[in-house]
């Protein structure tokens, strides 16, 4: 054979004008939505000082952020068993009603506290829109040609969030923070109607008995990740580690993960069935994408910080630094077809991180202070090896299951990343905080030390300081790179079991 896992995969059939012209409605509907999920993450941050002007509530602001992370994330699981058991279009179309719900209620809130619950309303409506959007990428597509449409849906993705904050500043500018919530319903409006109208799926064998959706297993996983999860984002900054909150939360999580467990044993239709983690390529796949999100968290929350304050660049130029690698990852991801065609979807993922390892490791070996274009060069290589390792496995492991199970698989995947990515927030907030701490000589944080650093105040020791602690992160990323790829080498097939469709 000797052309990696793709070769008993047929080719796609030939589709008419009529259904190519469908599909392409559909597809523009996916990328409008996967548009608004990523605008969402990012378009509220330069509106928080208008916003709380305002609206009041500056000590709780933040969670205008948590709140909206934690509603998609934990919504994932419950989206995507649910798209298995009904179909991926009615609970596109319910999700993204509710998205533009919330989003019409943010733009009427009253004050703060109203603000937060209809971002976590707009939360609960992304989390279907991301991961539905994902699966149905893969059902539009056989696999010789889903690297096409996940290389788009990447681009809208990395330019969606990148823009958000300048989109935003813009509408706060010019018009009202209110109108940051307002745009959403004209963009959704379009992509609900091309779903309604064009989206067809095929009709499936109806079951011998009537579909059972495990209610119970929804609410245990919506409150165990929930808990959890806000013990992660609010831990050292709301209250202290080992504070009694911080226990309480982190022992209320453990017990709800145990009930989690008991109910969804006994559940005919559970929302996370066994058979994500008990077969190799799935739990594969979400470890190591844990892990990405993990990594992840360094170049997105420190590096800009690290060009401010070490670099000594303005916030537009900062921003530059990390957004270049939006420009080499979906490069990379569209020509990664090329490469797992060869030598498989686990040896393709394993090159790109084995390679995001080293770049994240000689990122602590950069001259100090450096120049700008240092760094800069570092983010466009680690964009092109993470779109070497992300999209293969995401196309891969989908390829590996049945349309019952796909929507399912791909939540899976998506949650994983978004766990690693409030963990390695968690985990990165607390080892840059103490290298902080141990350089200067007493209780410092990241935010604190920038803060002294605007106002001009001892630069040179707060400025090595803050580049000792953004290294030490960074290899903490590297070492989470260096995970992921483990974890492929020992517990990935060498060959996914790709199902022909």
């Amino acid at each position: 054979m000797g052309r990696g896992d793709t070769e008993i995969q047929p080719a796609a059939r030939a589709d008419g004008p009529k259904d190519s012209r469908r599909r392409g409605a559909v597809v523009a509907a996916l990328m409008l939505a996967m548009a608004l999920a990523a605008l969402d993450s990012t378009i509220v941050s330069t509106a928080v000082p208008q916003i709380v002007g305002d609206l009041g509530g500056f000590s709780v602001f933040s969670w205008l952020f948590s709140g909206y992370l934690l509603a998609v994330t934990v919504s994932l699981p419950v989206y995507g068993k649910l798209s298995d058991t009904f179909g991926r279009k009615p609970v596109l179309i319910a999700g993204a009603a509710l998205f533009l719900l919330g989003s019409l209620l943010c733009a009427v809130a009253w004050n703060m506290g109203s603000l937060i619950a209809f971002r976590i309303v707009q939360g609960l409506g992304g989390g279907a829109l991301q991961g539905t959007v994902q699966t149905l990428a893969a059902d539009l597509y056989p696999l010789k040609e889903r690297p096409k449409i996940q290389s788009k849906l990447s681009t809208v993705w990395a330019v969606s969030a990148v823009a958000g904050p300048g989109v935003g500043g813009l509408l706060v500018a010019y018009a009202d923070w209110r109108w940051i919530f307002l745009v959403n319903l004209p963009v959704g409006a379009l992509a609900l109607w091309l779903i309604a109208r064009y989206l067809h799926e095929p009709k499936r064998d109806s079951p011998a008995r009537r579909p059972r959706v495990d209610w119970a297993g929804a609410l245990t996983v919506f409150a165990c990740g929930g808990v959890l999860l806000t013990a992660l984002v609010q831990g050292g900054v709301a209250w202290p580690w080992l504070s009694a909150p911080s226990l309480a939360l982190f022992g209320t999580g453990l017990a709800l993960i145990a009930v989690v467990v008991l109910v969804e044993r006994r559940a005919a239709e559970p929302i996370i069935p066994g058979w994500v983690w008990r077969r190799r390529t799935i739990a594969a796949v979400n470890l190591a994408l844990g892990a990405l999100g993990l990594l992840m968290v360094a170049p997105t929350v420190f590096l800009p910080t690290y060009a401010q304050s070490v670099l000594g660049l303005a916030p537009v130029a900062a921003g530059f630094v990390l957004t270049v690698w939006t420009l080499s990852w979906p490069v990379s991801a569209a020509l990664s077809q090329h490469v797992y065609r060869r030598i498989g979807f686990r040896n393709t993922a394993m090159l790109g991180m084995g390679a995001a390892a080293l770049i994240l490791f000689a990122f602590p070996f950069l001259p100090y202070p450096g120049r700008a274009w240092q760094p800069t060069l570092l983010m466009l290589l680690l964009g092109a090896a993470l779109g070497l390792f992300q999209l293969p496995l995401i196309i891969g492991v989908q390829s590996t299951v049945v349309w019952s199970e796909r929507g399912t698989t791909t939540a899976s995947v998506l949650f994983c990343r978004q766990t690693g990515q409030t963990i390695g927030a968690a985990l990165f907030g607390a080892v840059a905080n103490g290298v902080l701490s141990a350089r200067l000589g007493g209780a410092s944080d990241l935010d604190s030390v920038t803060r002294a650093l605007d106002s001009g105040a001892g630069s040179e020791p707060l400025r090595r300081a803050i580049a000792d602690a953004v290294h030490a992160v960074y290899l903490g990323a590297a070492g989470a790179a260096a995970l992921a790829f483990v974890v492929l080498l020992v517990l990935a097939p060498r060959k996914f079991p790709v199902i022909t469709e």
